[in-house]
């Protein structure tokens, strides 16, 4: 999700020479980053197998080398707290707001769905819509 989230900002929060070009090898899951903190995420780059976004020391990788190119991030808390929610808003309410029903009516009840904006009758926003306003400080044109 975290991934999907930067895209969705086109922001990788990528820090000051973060971005290291060379050949990358990564045996027995794990890959040596000297220029990375434990905890700290980077993001894989012209691999085959693993290009991604992962947390340095907890992650899991597949064995391979390659050209490429691995980004030292700096992620903000409140970012990562934010897809958390994210996360957690997906789960309670994107099947929901997926559905191509937007309103039903049986036996005398009726309904109508409203947006996530609150307007109804209109289409339900996924998360992107319903987070706009929280995500805008970290977009990139």
């Amino acid at each position: 999700m975290l991934e999907e989230l930067m895209r969705e900002c086109r922001n990788w929060f990528v820090t000051q020479n973060g971005v290291h070009l060379g050949e990358f090898s990564i045996k027995g899951g794990s890959i040596a980053l000297p220029f990375l903190r434990a905890g700290q995420y980077f993001r894989i780059v012209g691999s085959v197998m693993n290009d991604g976004v992962y947390q340095y020391g907890n992650c899991s990788l597949r064995d391979e080398t390659f050209d490429g190119a691995v980004w030292a991030m700096a992620v903000p808390a409140e970012f990562l707290r934010l897809e958390e929610e994210i996360k957690a808003w997906r789960t309670q309410y994107e099947n929901a707001a997926n559905s191509p029903f937007q309103s039903e009516s049986f036996a005398g009840y009726s309904y109508t769905k409203s947006s996530a904006n609150g307007n109804s009758g209109g289409s339900v926003t996924g998360w992107q819509g319903v987070f706009a306003s929280r995500l805008n400080k970290w977009r990139k044109l």
